[in-house]
């Protein structure tokens, strides 16, 4: 089912592309992982999901993906710059840690949230401080090639030297006269040959808590060399798919691609793809502006500026109502307006799951029925085709989901669409939104035998016309969120919309 159609937005060309892998059905697709000395919040979660959707819909198109994401464990300094204090090791000092009890703390807390969120684990998660000899090749590499120099231990990219050859600024725009006027020379920095130029490797301080030994003396790598080290390693030096989130395309994503010419002779992606950031009031979310909401927070509705919880699958569903390239702006009336689209697709899922096709006599296909659902069908491929749109694919999935609804309700006969289109009808629909989408019904393992055992009491209540044990067992479902539903045959229930 491999598709001859799927367009990605390469940031690279600032334009879609038809997706055309080096060697299919192989993917590789390398992609930003956290830094790992807080825990995850909303912003986290968008790229998450937006690259965990990416590796979805290419399985469901026949790709076999290598997805590899990074843990940042060390080298990672305040202000994302190359002075300052490594922001694992700070955070360590502050708790009075080892540095690696913060990163375990925080991967393991990060791996905990994006389970909630029912992400796929990456096929390989490499961490930076276990590919050191790794970087240090690659430094090597790269000052063999001429485009490196050493000052007192430590190694910087000399990029005025590199843009001699191949352009510096070609992913995000940026123009190195340019960088440079609006540049200036900090303390500390003076030992660049310009303020341009970044760390491949750096000379530690003796109070530096996380250090190696390498041929330039004890140091540490540069944050942009480890993406680029352990990429190649797993992938090869050049591989399909780069992705992260906008907010690294300049400095990261940028010295990335410099590292990957210099050190390897080429490109490192030939799809780079970047999702847009999550803003309160208009302003990017982060832990350095201080305006963050933890995932844990959300879940459990603990920060001020929270109205209520929210379950991760909501805020899953609230992160794919918007294309991934498009701002997304946090507030409750968002997330509540999340929370019933969500509800009103997992009723739809439960539905679905429960209908069989039923042939009636006398009964013909109504054809325009069937070019309906097919061309609902159709968008919601085409959707995903378009540079992965999945706030367009959920607007045809309601498509989808009115006719289920309305067989549901006995509106329409299953026999009008056919039994091939209705079973068409019924397959995408749980597709997209289990294997496609991701999400899930929430519920605990007792859910369902409480609600049976709720609705048996309710339908002996009504045959014994005890309208006012009806009204009770009504009214407390109700206040649990649960709708009673008197259907023509049976009770049943739905999540309250």
């Amino acid at each position: 089912m491999i598709s001859k159609e799927l367009k990605i937005y390469n940031t690279l060309k600032r334009d879609k592309e038809l997706f055309e892998p080096i060697k299919p059905p192989l993917v590789g697709m390398y992609v930003c992982g956290p830094t790992v000395y807080g825990d995850a919040h909303l912003g986290h979660a968008r790229p998450a999901i937006t690259f965990d959707t990416v590796y979805r819909y290419l399985h469901h198109l026949g790709y076999k993906v290598r997805y590899v994401r990074n843990i940042t464990d060390v080298g990672h300094l305040q202000g994302d710059a190359d002075e300052g204090e490594d922001k694992i090791a700070k955070k360590a000092k502050l708790e009075q840690l080892e540095p690696m009890e913060v990163a375990q703390h925080y991967t393991d807390s990060y791996h905990r949230d994006m389970d909630l969120l029912n992400t796929n684990k990456p096929n390989i998660e490499p961490r930076a401080t276990g590919h050191i000899p790794e970087q240090i090749k690659l430094v090597e590499d790269i000052l063999e090639a001429g485009f490196a120099y050493v000052v007192n231990g430590s190694v910087y990219f000399d990029v005025l030297k590199y843009n001699e050859e191949k352009p510096y600024g070609k992913l995000s725009g940026r123009v190195v006269e340019e960088l440079l006027s609006g540049s200036r020379t900090l303390d500390g920095q003076d030992e660049k040959r310009n303020p341009i130029d970044f760390a491949l490797w750096k000379n530690a301080a003796p109070e530096h808590l996380m250090k190696w030994t390498s041929p330039w003396g004890m140091g540490f790598p540069g944050w942009h060399l480890e993406c680029t080290a352990m990429s190649s390693k797993y992938l090869g030096n050049q591989f399909d798919i780069h992705g992260g989130g906008m907010d690294l395309m300049f400095p990261h994503h940028e010295c990335e691609i410099a590292q990957g010419n210099a050190g390897h002779g080429q490109d490192p992606a030939n799809y780079w793809m970047h999702n847009n950031m999550i803003t309160i009031n208009g302003q990017k979310m982060g832990k350095s502006l201080g305006n963050f909401i933890t995932l844990q927070e959300l879940f459990t509705g603990k920060h001020e500026l929270l109205n209520q919880s929210y379950s991760p699958m909501t805020i899953r569903y609230f992160i794919l109502t918007a294309h991934y390239r498009s701002t997304l702006d946090f507030s409750n009336e968002a997330l509540q307006a999340a929370q019933k689209g969500y509800i009103k697709i997992i009723n739809g899922l439960r539905i679905a799951k429960s209908l069989q096709y039923q042939p009636l006599e006398n009964t013909a296909v109504d054809e325009k029925l069937v070019d309906q659902v097919q061309k609902s069908i159709d968008s919601a491929y085409r959707a995903m085709n378009d540079d992965f749109n999945t706030a367009q694919a959920i607007g045809h999935l309601f498509n989808l989901l009115k006719k289920i609804n309305s067989i549901y309700t006995g509106q329409l006969s299953s026999a009008a669409l056919g039994k091939e289109t209705f079973e068409k009808l019924i397959q995408t629909f749980i597709v997209f939104v289990e294997e496609i989408l991701g999400l899930f019904e929430e519920k605990s393992d007792k859910q369902q035998q409480l609600l049976e055992l709720l609705l048996k009491l309710y339908q002996e209540a009504k045959l014994g016309k005890d309208y006012d044990k009806v009204d009770e067992i009504r009214a407390s479902l109700k206040s649990m969120g649960i709708v009673v539903k008197d259907m023509k045959d049976k009770v049943d229930w739905a999540y309250e919309e």
